[in-house]
Formats: C-alpha cells, structure tokens, sequence
C-alpha cells in the first residue's frame, strides 16, 4: 500500500495552464529585468491558436505526458478506462460532427485520457489533446451525464485551442522552452522555498505571465457554451452541467480544503451558472438512444474510483465493511455501489472471507444490465487473482477467465490475460496471447495490452517476444529512447539463444531501424527549436 504523501510536485501538471491558481502565478512574476509582456490583444476566434502550430502544441503535449506515464499515480485501470470511452467517443463524434475539430483530428491530436490515483476531485486539458481525470471526480459525478459535462467541457478548451492562445501570448519561444517555463511555474506554486521556484523559472527563461488570468473567464464561458452543444449532440442530458454545478457550488461555500481542486482551475461564476440554467431553459432535453453507459454501470465504477483513488489502509478496510448489517438484496444504484466497493476494497487488502462475504451480497442483486452484470463477474475474477482463490461465492475462476478471454471487450481481454498468468495455465495462455496479438494490430497503442502480452510471452518461455512486446509499451507510452534500447536487448537476447523464429527476428530489426529513425527526428525536432541547424535524416 502506497504511503499517503503528497506533497511531492508533478512537472507534467506543469503544461495545464487551467490548473494553476493565481497564488500560483503571483508566486511566479518574472525577474524584473525580464522583458515585459506585449499588450493584450482581443480575444482569438473560435479554434484559433495564435501563432502555435498543431504540431507544436502536441510536441509540448508529448513532453509533458511521457512524464505521466512514469509517475507512480497514473493508472490504467482496464473496466475504468472502458467505461470512459464510452462517455468520451460519442463527444469526440459530436464534436466533430459539429465541425468543432477539423476531419483529421484523430491523426492531429493524440486523444487519450489519463488516469491518475488521486482522490481529489479534478480533470485537465493538456496540449495537444491529452485529458486527464482523476479518481475522485469519477467517485464523485453522481451520472455519465455530469461526467460528460466535465470531458465535453475539457475537449472544449482543446478544440477552441485556450491553452495555445494562452502560451502564444509570450514572446516567441520555441515549444521546448516554452515546457520548461511551465515546469518553472508550477515548481513555484509547490515549493515550500520560494527560491528554488524562482530559480527554476530564471533557467527556464519564463516571462511573466500573470495578465495571462485575463482570460480565463472568457475561456471558461466559451468552453460551457461549446462544451453544452457537444454533449447534447452526443446524446447525454445538457442537465449534468447544471447539476455538476450546484456541486461545486456547495463544496465552495463549504470553503474547499483542497479536495476541489477544479474549482480553483475552472472557477465558478454567476453568469456562468446563470448562462447555462438560460441554455437548458430554452432547449429541449436530450433523449437518450440506449447507446450511453446505464446507470447501475455509472454505480459500480464510480465505487472502483472511489475504491482504487484510496490510499488510506484504515479507509479501505470501512469500505470493506460497509453495509454488512443489511442483508436484504436491493438492485438500486446505491446499493450496487457500496456491496461494489466493499468486495474490492476487501480484495485489494487479502481479506478472502470478507470479499466472499460481500461478493455474495453484490451478486444477489445483480442488476439486468448487461454491461453492468460483466463488470461484477469481472470483479469476482480480480478478486479470486488478488486473494489467491480457486472460488468466490459460488463462481469459479477458470470458468471467469474464459469467459473473459472470449468476450470482446477491452476489459476482459486485459484481466483475462492476468487471471492466465497467475498462475499460469498453458491453455489459457495460448488463448489470451492470440487475443491480444489480434488486438495490438487494431490498437498499438495499448500501453496495458503490450505489458500483457510481454507477461504472457514471458510465462511461455518465449523471452525475446516479450521483450519485444515492453519495447512497444515503451513506444506507446512515448518513451523512444527506452523502446530502442529494449528492442536491441531483444535482438542481442536474440543471438545469444540461436533465436530460430524468422518471422519475429525480421519484426525486430525493422522495429529496431524505425525506433532509430523516429528517436532520430525527435532530436533533430528539439535541436531545431534551439539553433535551427540539424537535417532529418531521409
């Protein structure tokens, strides 16, 4: 169990300009013999970013999320990353529906959500499309309605480009430094000596950006109004605006302890509560199309945040024990919920009897649903791999597991192939890395699938494919100089055993050759930010 400690600073928060408050700007005023700021010009059109390219704004994007993907709290948790994207692909065809993004988006932005352990309630757009949530917004939207309304409102400061409007107001600085500005900021806002802030922003050559606040409640009101029209489009209730509003509104006149931390990113105003009760008084509610997630689904995997965004022991084991004492089996949401978060909570601290206990009582009131119903078989799956049981409740493991493997979605494939390597069952293997070899040709980008492959290649006895498969993870997870380094192990690993697999010695030297080239560009990319000399290679 992690140790609650908090307290260190993450340089990737740093590119999230919407994140930082205005102690956190004032702490960073550049030096005085730092230029000055050219005076403010109007307001951009909607999409415009100034004098920031696409390709510059993702560079910055990439930077910053190779960082995240490093750091002990980002979580790629398979059923809570499923559940996302089915709230996050109907806003994203919205959008572009819309004509909010242009046709080439998809290859133009990397569109991917990052999940971090945090229990406080936030979300953020990084640059060049990169989104993160945290647990405890997840464990705390009470519908995929409200949870639409804070990933249609993020998209939004994407698509109208806030973040490169904001950073375009600096003097031309290269997207490089422009990182390392940012990181000089935020190391500002979280040391405890001021100086050490100070003096990073002075090594990053940061100008000062505190008339950058300006905007914000121009970009807050644009990205409502965008934000609303994109998730009605895509078929969810305008109304989770308003009621993810008077939340944040009650947890602000109860003087946030910094819980809320989106409300000091996005902070609320008046108008901006009264613009949007205005917009759901003059439009018709949205009629669902069965498409979206239900809401016995939205119950249980708010219950896996709550539960996964915990770091207390003592928190934990209440959540294991919560509602013990009624015994009447109920299919309301709430109570799906609790009995949900009480068998995990009990599995992720080994209680085997008391996860038995509980998964008992979540499986006498298993909803209709029947996305809802494989997400309970699924737990009961985790919860025998994480006590190191055969049974639970009267299920079985090895049934859970093909059952799994044989399901098409993301998330059994994933914890199908865990439940098959531990411990490993030869069968099951051969079934799940047939799985995800289909899968990883259709997704390579799957951080979590290459690290299941390679686990699973490495219980097969089959080590130079594995290596290959943690290259790839490190490819994806847009670490290139790791990917290329564990491509050669698996090349010299390769030679040492008299590899006689052709087909996939052929795959790694091609990799290889490409892994070389792509590191190539990124250095000479970065080197032309700074003196405009170095040639791609050809």
């Amino acid at each position: 169990m992690r140790a609650p400690f908090r307290s260190r600073w993450r340089p990737w928060l740093a590119a999230s300009l919407l994140l930082l408050t205005p102690q956190a700007w004032s702490q960073a005023q550049a030096p005085a013999d730092l230029p000055a700021l050219p005076p403010m010009r109007a307001l951009p059109s909607l999409g415009d970013g100034g004098e920031m390219t696409l390709g510059e704004e993702r560079r910055i994007g990439d930077q910053i999320a190779r960082s995240i993907y490093r750091d002990p709290d980002y979580l790629d948790d398979p059923l809570l990353a499923d559940y996302l994207q089915q709230v996050w692909r109907p806003l994203l065809d919205s959008a572009q529906a819309r004509g909010e993004l242009p046709p080439d988006a998809d290859q133009r932005y990397a569109w991917r959500l990052l999940l971090l352990r945090e229990p406080s309630v936030n979300a953020f757009a990084l640059p060049g499309g990169y989104l993160g949530v945290h647990m405890g917004l997840l464990a705390t939207v009470a519908s995929a309605d409200e949870l639409a309304s804070v990933l249609a409102h993020e998209l939004s400061h994407v698509s109208q480009r806030h973040i490169a409007r904001l950073l375009t107001q600096q003097s031309r600085q290269a997207p490089w430094m422009i990182a390392s500005m940012l990181l000089g900021v935020l190391a500002a806002s979280k040391a405890k000596n001021a100086d050490i802030g100070n003096a990073a922003i002075v090594g990053g050559q940061a100008l000062a950006l505190q008339t950058q606040l300006n905007f914000s409640r121009d970009m807050e009101r644009e990205a409502d109004r965008v934000g609303y029209g994109i998730m009605t489009g895509a078929g969810f209730d305008g109304a989770g605006f308003a009621t993810l509003f008077d939340k944040l509104q009650q947890a602000s006149r109860l003087n946030d302890d910094g819980a809320f931390p989106y409300l000091r990113s996005h902070p609320l105003s008046t108008e901006r509560m009264a613009d949007m009760r205005a917009r759901l008084a003059l439009n018709q509610p949205a009629t669902r199309d069965g498409t979206g997630p239900s809401p016995a689904l939205h119950a249980l995997m708010s219950a896996r945040a709550r539960v996964l965004g915990e770091t207390r022991i003592e928190r934990l084991q209440a959540l294991a024990q919560a509602g013990r004492s009624n015994a009447a089996p109920r299919h309301d949401p709430a109570t799906l919920s609790l009995r949900y978060a009480a068998t995990l909570a009990a599995a992720q601290l080994r209680d085997a009897g008391t996860a038995q206990e509980q998964l008992g009582r979540l499986l006498a009131a298993l909803p209709d649903d029947a996305a809802a119903r494989q997400a309970i078989h699924l737990l009961a799956l985790e919860a025998m791999q994480l006590t190191q049981s055969e049974r639970l409740a009267g299920l079985e493991r090895a049934t859970l597991r093909e059952q799994a493997l044989a399901a098409p979605e993301r998330a059994a494939l994933l914890l199908g192939a865990r439940a098959a390597s531990a411990p490993p069952d030869a069968r099951a293997l051969d079934s799940a890395s047939q799985r995800l070899q289909t899968w990883l040709a259709l997704h390579p980008d799957d951080i979590p699938a290459w690290q299941a492959l390679a686990t699973v290649a490495q219980q097969q006895g089959q080590p130079v494919r594995a290596a290959r498969a943690m290259a790839e993870a490190q490819r994806a997870q847009l670490d290139l100089a790791g990917a290329l380094s564990r491509m050669k192990s698996a090349q010299t690993l390769a030679r040492q055993q008299g590899h006689s697999d052709h087909a996939e010695l052929s795959i790694i030297d091609a990799r290889t050759r490409e892994f070389e080239r792509l590191l190539q560009e990124q250095f000479c990319e970065e080197r032309e930010q700074r003196d405009s000399v170095c040639q791609k290679p050809r």
